[in-house]
């Protein structure tokens, strides 16, 4: 077994024990047509591992806190969907420049309060962010979370993200390249 499924199935397992907030059950995985079109709708593919929860867990239902969002119906708290998130995100940076939404950063969880955990699609390791606009200002609102998909999911299974009430007090590292990925996605326009 490689190391990316002994995660999958340590991720499975909490997945199938615990419900995030909203969650009444874990959602069945999507199939590989749902898949398809949801990246056709981003214009760009799904991180392997990404990928591979929804296609093997759960269509979102699992994870920290409020869960992954599901791929593209919403869940049962009302929430968008991942890709409903991400195209309105877009969609709002375009006309309102101030707040730039990256090209390839993908809204997974809601943590209340307007902010999300997201997959830097575009990054090797599909570097997990933290979008957190509420002080006000755009440059200090992105923060890596995770270098890594794979550590951010270790990080939910064994207890130890910055979320639990134990790790509050962790700082997270701004997103350095931020500026530069706006700028390209206003580009890109």
């Amino acid at each position: 077994m490689t190391e990316s499924e002994q995660l999958l199935a340590r991720v499975a397992d909490k997945a199938r024990s615990t419900r995030p907030w909203g969650w009444t059950s874990l959602p069945e995985p999507v199939d590989a047509a749902t898949l398809t079109r949801a990246e056709a709708a981003l214009g760009f593919r799904l991180p392997p591992l990404l990928a591979d929860l929804y296609l093997h867990i759960g269509d979102g239902g699992f994870g920290p806190e409020y869960g992954l969002l599901p791929l593209l119906d919403s869940p049962p708290a009302g929430e968008p969907a991942a890709v409903v998130q991400y195209l309105a995100n877009r969609k709002s940076g375009r006309k309102d420049p101030d707040w730039p939404w990256p090209e390839g950063v993908l809204p997974i969880s809601h943590w209340g309060c307007a902010m999300y955990a997201c997959v830097d699609c575009h990054s090797p390791g599909a570097t997990v962010l933290l979008f957190e606009p509420n002080g006000g200002d755009c440059d200090h609102s992105w923060f890596v979370d995770s270098v890594t998909l794979a550590d951010w999911l270790r990080a939910w299974v064994d207890g130890t993200g910055w979320y639990e009430e134990m790790n509050e007090e962790l700082e997270m590292a701004p997103w350095g390249e931020f500026r530069i990925r706006a700028a390209r996605s206003v580009q890109a326009f």
